[in-house]
């Protein structure tokens, strides 16, 4: 798709970030029951807003903000930016500069311990075996570079073998970025810019800082921020192979890679999120920086999404032609006074848009 035709669709529903019934193709969509559910969780505290932005066969349907939020509203998207990760990973594989089976040890020969053996596409889809944070002030998590990230990770013991279980966390994608920048010698936000951010022209999403102290290195399981229309410039370029503007920005290999199985039988541990959210029970739950959250007859994703704690959840429905993003970032004192779970709650939204879009067919 054209990159001014989707900026252009953008801007016009930019214009007025009120909800609308949409007509796409002459058929009517009534968004309004999306729009009031996400409305009482403003209402209710648990965001100050919030933006949502739908997409079918690269017609933007829906443009819509609530409470404070803007479309420039830059929010930290927390686990969102798993995706982004892996797809500037995936760049860098698809310049053969890395390999999805590439062992830490290769580029990190300090990780002497089996944390060495795990792969690349181990780290990016949490079946490394490593710890899946850092220990709580074991050090003080105030590092400033990957290198430093890195080591005071080389010390960690390993939780179990690599390939044996998946257990979801953020920690073992800080080496997969430190593996990134030394193949290339480039550092990881320069490496996100040049190879995802400028091609998208996402210029207002970042992975440094990570907080309002500007301190940290880049935290690549959940350090971003974006805007609602840098990430959906993103989720354009993922729902077409990898192309954006006429630009083969990821290959169509590394799609397939990143959408693709990579538990690989391991025992699904933590958390059980598949199951919960979808009822769905099988055990190809990830792939690289994503979840598959559900599956055809083949075993091939056609429900892949990125979602957060904080509330972001883009996702891309291959059976609707749909792809969406909701930004926000939650109020954690009211949320956990009112056992309201973010991370379990946004990815009904999908759900509502499949129903309303089946509806009408």
């Amino acid at each position: 798709m054209s990159r001014l035709l989707f900026s252009a669709i953008l801007a016009l529903f930019c214009l007025s970030c009120q909800p609308k019934k949409l007509t796409d193709r002459g058929i009517n969509y009534d968004f309004s029951e999306v729009h009031l559910l996400v409305q009482s969780w403003v209402d209710s505290g648990y965001y100050d807003g919030a933006g949502l932005i739908i997409a079918r066969e690269n017609d933007v349907i829906l443009d819509t903000c609530f409470g404070s939020y803007t479309p420039e509203t830059q929010a930290y998207i927390a686990s969102s930016g798993k995706w982004l990760a892996a797809a500037t990973i995936a760049a860098v594989v698809d310049e053969d500069k890395l390999s999805w089976d590439d062992p830490v040890n290769k580029w990190l020969p300090e990780f002497t311990d089996v944390k060495g053996t795990a792969t690349l596409r181990q780290l990016l889809s949490h079946t490394s075996g490593y710890t899946d944070y850092q220990p709580e002030g074991v050090p003080k998590d105030d590092y400033q570079t990957l290198t430093e990230s890195v080591a005071h990770i080389v010390n960690l013991p390993a939780d179990t073998i690599p390939g044996t279980e998946f257990y979801y966390g953020g920690l073992a994608m800080q080496v997969a970025g430190r593996m990134a920048e030394l193949a290339t010698g480039k550092d990881w936000e320069t490496l996100f810019q040049e190879k995802i951010a400028q091609p998208l022209g996402m210029k207002n999403t970042h992975f440094t800082p990570v907080d309002s102290c500007e301190g940290h290195s880049p935290m690549l399981g959940g350090g971003a921020r974006s805007t609602l229309h840098d990430y959906a410039s993103f989720l354009n370029m993922i729902y077409n192979d990898g192309v954006f503007d006429d630009r083969q920005i990821l290959s169509r290999e590394a799609i397939r890679e990143m959408q693709a199985d990579q538990v690989r039988g391991a025992q699904i541990v933590s958390p059980k999120y598949v199951e919960r959210v979808r009822a769905a029970h099988h055990n190809g739950v990830y792939g690289l920086g994503e979840w598959r959250e559900e599956l055809d007859s083949l075993g091939n994703a056609v429900l892949i999404s990125s979602p957060s704690w904080a509330g972001a959840y883009p996702w891309i429905d291959k059976t609707t032609g749909t792809y969406g993003f909701f930004i926000t970032h939650v109020n954690v004192e009211k949320a956990n006074q009112d056992v309201f779970s973010a991370f379990y709650s946004s990815p009904v939204l999908m759900e509502m848009v499949h129903d309303i879009y089946k509806s009408v067919e």
